[in-house]
């Protein structure tokens, strides 16, 4: 069996991308912390600390949280099309597509966070992930013969 390399490139840019934003989280918050004198409380009640800093500040966390909750899925199932060695065009340009989405919506969110417009680039986002699950789904029962 070989792997699909190409379906692992848009897994490997949606990983470094979420490195980039860990960077620019840390970069703005370690700041904010600073001048607004905060101090890390473990035991303050879960957000009261965070909701002391900037909003701007916060959308960079909340959108690396979002980068470690639904793309977890977009991983398990590029990682599967690529053992499954499924590299057609429509199956890596729907993952690029579905990377291309996450990126705008994580610049959309960190810069302006207008939640309208999120809203469309995550319901974009889920078109690709759809696609690419119907695909690894009819490619394992094709090879597994059916149910």
């Amino acid at each position: 069996m070989s792997v699909s390399v190409a379906m692992l490139g848009p897994v490997i840019a949606l990983v470094a991308w979420s490195m980039v934003m860990w960077i620019w989280m840390y970069a703005t918050r370690i700041p904010a912390m600073f001048a607004a004198n905060m101090k890390p409380d473990p035991n303050a009640p879960r957000g009261e600390q965070m909701a002391l800093l900037p909003p701007n500040v916060r959308w960079k966390a909340d959108n690396y949280n979002h980068l470690m909750e639904q793309p977890t899925i977009f991983y398990a199932i590029a990682i599967t099309l690529s053992l499954l060695s499924v590299n057609t065009e429509i199956s890596v340009g729907l993952a690029w597509a579905y990377v291309i989405l996450r990126v705008a919506h994580s610049l959309l969110q960190a810069l302006v966070n207008k939640i309208e417009l999120r809203f469309v680039l995550f319901v974009l986002s889920n078109i690709p992930l759809f696609a690419l699950t119907y695909i690894a789904a009819t490619e394992y029962w094709a090879r597994a013969g059916g149910l």
